[in-house]
């Protein structure tokens, strides 16, 4: 197999090609042998003093450098490579450097990337991504001795795509998500038509919602003569939930859909009902048919939603406004918009334009062009040129509100997150440039208006994502200035809109240790008011802000750590939820639940607490980790690896009943799942819902968005809607795992054979497509090859001459023998739209990914 380039960016013409490899997991616990090679291919040497730069999330081991080499930590995810001193590197001479860093590599998100040079002179060469060597061997693919994981490669994936059955259309639902009630005519005879010329009549309040309805009905073709066509009434009022047990934590969102043969009924409790309405009646729709029948749905939790982190790499707002769509077209209804982080800053906020003019550019200067010094440094391999990085970037006041406007016709809430108080490098940057500026000028009042740090500060951390500087100190007073002043701004955008702005999120996590500790300005603080802790500085700081959204009408949200705080239980320093803010309205979003973590249950025990939760949970709902352990598959996998299926199997009132593994793949122990807390009644009543999150540091395009957020995003939804399956109730752990996977196959069948061909023509939605699972057997001497896929009802195409597959090549229906002479098999699964998998090749018996 060719080695496989990351599809990230590649400098046109570097200087200087780059290889990388890891070596070895096993060399040693907690740490990989890398490999980088580095090849002058200009005409001319390269002087002595040149280094080159490049971003990991994997630390150097100090003294592991080999040849004379160095590699420094700078701050955050760069680090240097430099040469031993007053060497030239000859043209056409090949560097290589040995050595050694933290933990393991596994896949390409574990590659260093975004590599440039700067020279002697100061000139700055952005040289790219280097060529990553393939993940083949054992001490490649496995975390050391302990990982348990098995690498998904195409055998594993053919043995756990087995358990699938193909179904045929009749037992595959129609809707997702799934409605509390639905039956239709099952005749090609029993259906009505709709047409580009089919009325729609509709009641006050309902323009908005009929206006988009318009739209899907004129993609339809004109009805042919004698054609009858159907009318399409919308309409609010009452909808009669009585005969579902089950209670619907929205009942403002229930809709009946009457589908007969000269009318179609759409009647929603409110607006909102009658959009769901719509959505429903859209999946039905295949051609112009539409076939009789009623639905009676309501949705299972109130707050259904998504969280697109643009900070790390921004995403425009064509990508934003294509996510709320299909967020919309599964009834997902709350856009939770992480736009601040340690990387960037997306909004402006007039009165400091700092933000957006420094906080919003990543890159770095060259002896050229010494202005654009005022920008971020590179992030997750965005490069160091500024114009071109996926790290620069924001949107605009006109282009914020075409995203409020787009979300609000949809019925999506958006929920903004400025970022305090740690990941705000950003914001302080910002905030130290403009002091800088006007301290220059004399205006020292007017520098220190907005500062958020303490230059006289000591203090020695380092956050999660290797930051040293990140964390704004909470004990100036212009640091709720600032927050006032950013609160304002944002209300501001929504009242431009015309839509409410009800929550801002103030995020709140992973503050590190050690920060605050050393800064005079905190330490007095803390002396004034007799605290001897700095969590008494922290939750200080929550109330504030809190106070600060009450008086602009806002209620306050923030990730866990915002509402927690460190005790002491049998000995042992635990986190464990705060009285401080109890019943105080506050939002709280729980995230960090990793299996054997020992705080997979801190969602519940924040909800019999007093707070409202919003399930976030990393093991089942975080996008952005990857679907397999795959060195091809894109996406971190701290808390494990998250596909489909353990979004849809997540149990959201009791997750211990359908755990997960831990990071490692361990099995979680029945003591420690027996001891898990679970929602009391009361508890049960706060959690809001569930929401999916997709950061940012491996989403660096549109395609990589769409990829890492579907079907992940529909299964989400399907568990956010549905009617509760009561898994948890099934006492006998093998009868409950066969209920899950009766489940999920009719789920998985759902997403192959009706839901992803339609989301292809509504949107032409770059989802992941599942590569197939593939083995050989030898009998006689010949090959049979195997082939299955994880979504029963994709198309899979294979070829037998080398070439790629392709649509209109062969389609797989049985196993194949390839003929005599046939050197390779490869097979790839297929869209609607001709869009491939990646793809599988076999040679004789023995299976790689392309």
């Amino acid at each position: 197999m060719p080695n496989v380039v990351l599809p990230q960016h590649r400098a046109r013409h570097a200087p200087i090609a780059l290889h990388w490899a890891c070596l070895s997991n096993f060399e040693r616990d907690n740490a990989f042998n890398a490999r980088l090679t580095l090849t002058n291919n200009s005409v001319a040497a390269i002087d002595a003093g040149w280094s080159i730069y490049f971003n990991t999330c994997r630390k150097t081991i100090a003294g592991s450098v080999q040849g004379g080499f160095a590699i420094d930590h700078i701050n955050g995810d760069l680090f240097r490579l430099s040469a031993p001193d007053g060497v030239d590197w000859p043209a056409g001479a090949t560097l290589t450097v040995d050595y050694q860093a933290q933990f393991w590599a596994i896949s390409i998100t574990d590659a260093p990337l975004g590599f440039y040079m700067i020279s002697a002179d100061g000139a700055v060469n952005d040289l790219g991504d280097p060529v990553i060597a393939p993940f083949d061997a054992p001490r490649q693919r496995h975390r050391g001795s302990a990982d348990q994981t098995a690498s998904a490669d195409a055998g594993v994936r053919y043995f756990d795509n087995a358990a699938l059955q193909l179904l045929p259309p009749a037992q595959v639902g129609r809707l997702t998500p799934r409605p509390l009630s639905a039956s239709f005519a099952h005749t090609v005879t029993s259906e009505t038509r709709l047409t580009r010329r089919t009325s729609i009549v509709f009641g006050a309040g309902l323009a908005s919602e009929a206006a988009l309805l318009r739209a899907v009905l004129d993609t339809l073709p004109d009805s042919a003569p004698g054609d009858t066509v159907a009318r399409i009434v919308l309409e609010t009022g009452a909808v009669d939930l009585a005969p579902f047990a089950c209670a619907s934590g929205a009942p403002e969102e229930a809709y009946c859909l009457d589908i007969g043969s000269d009318a179609i009924c759409i009647r929603g409790v409110g607006g909102h009902g009658v959009f769901n309405g719509i959505q429903s009646l859209r999946q039905l729709m295949t051609g112009a048919g539409v076939p009789l029948g009623q639905v009676l749905d309501a949705p299972r939790f109130a707050y259904r939603g998504m969280m697109l982190d643009v900070a790390r790499h921004f995403a425009g707002t064509d990508t934003v406004l294509r996510l709320l769509d299909c967020m919309a077209l599964y009834k997902l209804n709350r856009f939770h918009f992480h736009l601040t982080d340690d990387e960037g800053w997306r909004f402006p906020v007039p009165a400091l334009p700092e933000l957006t003019e420094i906080g919003a550019r990543r890159g770095v200067a060259s002896t050229l062009a010494p202005a654009a010094a005022a920008c971020l440094p590179p992030s997750f391999g965005s490069g160091a040129d500024i114009a071109a990085s996926a790290g620069t970037g924001y949107y605009s006041a006109e282009e914020f509100v075409r995203i409020l406007r787009h979300a609000h016709a949809r019925h999506i809430e958006v929920i903004p997150e400025f970022n305090v108080p740690g990941h705000a490098r950003a914001a302080i940057v910002a905030m130290r440039a403009r002091h800088d500026r006007l301290a220059a000028a004399g205006d020292i009042e007017g520098a220190e208006q907005y500062l958020l740090d303490d230059a006289a500060d000591r203090s020695v951390y380092e956050s999660v994502q290797l930051w040293h500087d990140n964390v704004i100190c909470i004990a100036l007073p212009s640091v709720d200035r600032f927050f006032d002043t950013v609160v304002t701004a944002l209300a501001d955008l929504f009242r431009a809109a015309g839509v409410p702005l009800r929550t801002v999120h103030t995020g709140g996590d992973e503050v590190p240790h050690g920060a605050w500790q050393a800064s005079p300005v905190c330490q007095a603080l803390m002396a004034r008011r007799g605290w001897t802790e700095v969590a008494q500085l922290r939750l200080d700081f929550v109330a504030r802000c809190q106070g600060i959204l009450a008086r602009h009408g806002i209620a306050y949200a923030g990730w866990e750590e915002t509402a927690l705080e460190h005790v002491q239980v049998d000995g042992r320093n635990r986190l464990a939820p705060s009285s401080r803010f109890a019943g105080a309205g506050l939002q709280i979003y729980a995230w960090n639940n990793a299996w054997g973590w020992g705080q997979e249950d801190i969602a519940y025990r924040l909800a019999n607490a007093g707070y409202q939760v919003v399930l976030a949970n990393a093991a089942s709902l975080y996008f952005d980790l990857a679907c397999a352990k795959d060195g091809e598959e894109p996406g971190y996998y701290w808390a494990g690896f998250v596909g489909a299926r353990d979004t849809f199997s997540f149990c959201p009132l009791d997750s211990a009943a359908t755990a997960g593994r831990e990071p490692m793949g361990g099995v979680p122990s029945a003591a420690s799942l027996a001891a898990m807390v679970k929602p009391d009644a009361a508890g049960r009543a706060r959690i809001a819902g569930l929401q999916g999150q997709l950061w940012g540091e491996n989403a660096n395009s549109r395609q990589r968005i769409e990829y890492l957020a579907a079907p992940r995003l529909i299964a989400l939804a399907e568990r956010a809607w549905a009617p509760d399956p009561h898994w948890e109730s099934i006492g006998a752990p093998a009868a409950r795992a066969e209920a899950v996977a009766a489940a999920w196959n009719e789920f998985a069948n759902r997403l192959g054979q009706r839901v992803l061909p339609r989301l292809d023509a509504a949107l032409g939605y770059g989802y992941r497509l599942p590569p197939p699972g593939v083995v050989c057997n030898v009998s006689g001497g010949r090959i049979a090859v195997s082939a299955n896929v994880a979504l029963p009802g994709l198309a899979l195409h294979y070829t037998v001459d080398g070439s790629a597959p392709h649509l209109d090549g062969p389609r797989y229906t049985a196993p194949v023998t390839p003929p005599a002479g046939a050197a390779v098999f490869k097979i790839a699964a297929f869209d609607t739209r001709g869009r491939a998998s990646r793809i599988v090749t076999i040679a004789l018996d023995i299976a790689t990914d392309e």
